[in-house]
């Protein structure tokens, strides 16, 4: 009985914060922006671990941030 109302809480939070135009998740990393001056970095003869340096971002996140907007781009 408890576990129903606590569900239905939830939802109903959920919801609500969905109606004001909120979602969950955490907030990328790379932004936009960075991404686009990682790409001019790139374009300009640096490796991505020496673009994610400069950015202060893990060379990791950026390659996901690179390959997930490639192929968005495809």
């Amino acid at each position: 009985f408890e576990r129903d109302l606590i569900r239905e809480r939830t939802k109903a939070g959920l919801t609500a914060a969905a109606a004001r135009g909120r979602k969950g998740g955490r907030k990328p990393v790379v932004t936009a922006d960075k991404l686009q001056r990682a790409r001019e970095h790139i374009a300009n003869g640096l490796n991505v671990r020496e673009a994610a340096t400069r950015l202060k971002v893990s060379k990791t996140a950026l390659y996901t941030a690179l390959q997930s907007t490639s192929a968005a781009d495809s």
